[in-house]
């Protein structure tokens, strides 16, 4: 068995230096992996990806959005709530980032694990972007699962620090598809959305306790639904040095949570497309180190099977 990650260079681009998105993160990311030997590993298949048809967006967004997403927005509202202001190269990376998550659902349904180094854009609605979001590379490749594949029970399991209002509001009447995110209680999106399992955790939630909700939650939920396929957004916002987290997991904290939802899914035999969601640190080395847990963990599952 082999190990896919799905990484496109194009997933960062010249960027303002002090945006508080960092988007010089997937480099970095980039490089960690290099660094941590993934590059030689025989375990390893780098894929790159290319943009998504717009049959696979139009199944998650309005024909109406998808124009204003191509063309700009105008409206400084639009603009605030998206957090970027447009541009054809910031187009172009999204539609790159949800691109690589369609492969990620492609390999994972192949292989049964795949990683990307980017996606987990999950505040994005169907007609609308919001909180760095600007398209919902989950909801674009859930519906491209259920269309093109014929999955027809998907589990989303959304552990970024924020919660996945986006994706929750565009699955709330489907069935096939179960939200669960685990987020903070007192932190954006400041006006929530149900999912199917929302669990709210204080602020300064730390290893013990987050690892405490997971043991409860994530095997149950599992064997309840016995899902046919797993998307995991593997947040790093929830370490304790990210400046919007507010939570207080350490390293280890995050590569703990990582490897019990993956392994949980593959003792299952269920097949997991993993993206790496927010994380918001200046420091690129240190939130690079945060998101490589992701991977650590993936490829340590691997070597024990």
């Amino acid at each position: 068995m082999r190990l896919p990650l799905i990484h496109h260079p194009g997933y960062t681009f010249e960027w303002p230096e002090r945006h508080p998105f960092p988007m010089a993160k997937f480099r970095a990311l980039r490089q960690q992996l290099s660094a941590l030997g993934f590059d030689d590993d025989p375990l390893i298949d780098w894929v790159t990806p290319t943009p998504p048809a717009s049959t696979a967006l139009l199944r998650a967004h309005t024909e109406a959005w998808l124009q204003t997403f191509y063309l700009g927005d105008s409206d400084p509202k639009a603009r605030k709530r998206s957090g970027f202001d447009w541009s054809p190269q910031l187009a172009e990376r999204t539609l790159l980032e949800v691109g690589g998550t369609l492969s990620t659902l492609r390999a994972a349904l192949e292989t049964g694990l795949a990683c990307n180094t980017a996606g987990g854009t999950h505040h994005a609605y169907p007609d609308a972007a919001s909180g760095y979001c600007l398209l919902n590379d989950l909801a674009v490749a859930a519906h491209e699962a259920m269309a093109v594949y014929g999955v027809t029970n998907i589990l989303i399991i959304d552990c970024d620090v924020h919660q996945g209002d986006g994706t929750a509001f565009a699955f709330q009447n489907d069935p096939r598809v179960f939200t669960c995110s685990i987020h903070g209680a007192d932190n954006f999106p400041f006006t929530k959305r149900q999912s199917d399992r929302d669990i709210a955790l204080p602020r300064g939630t730390d290893d013990a306790a987050y690892q405490a909700v997971l043991e409860r939650e994530i095997p149950a939920l599992l064997d309840r639904l016995q899902p046919e396929l797993v998307f995991f957004d593997a947040g790093a916002d929830v370490h304790a040095g990210d400046r919007l987290g507010h939570f207080e997991l350490s390293l280890d904290g995050i590569y703990r949570r990582d490897l019990f939802v993956l392994h949980q899914c593959r003792a299952r035999s269920i097949p997991v497309a993993a993206v790496i969601g927010g994380g918001y640190d200046r420091n690129l080395a240190a939130l690079a180190e945060r998101h490589a847990q992701l991977f650590l963990a993936a490829r340590e599952l691997l070597r024990q099977t």
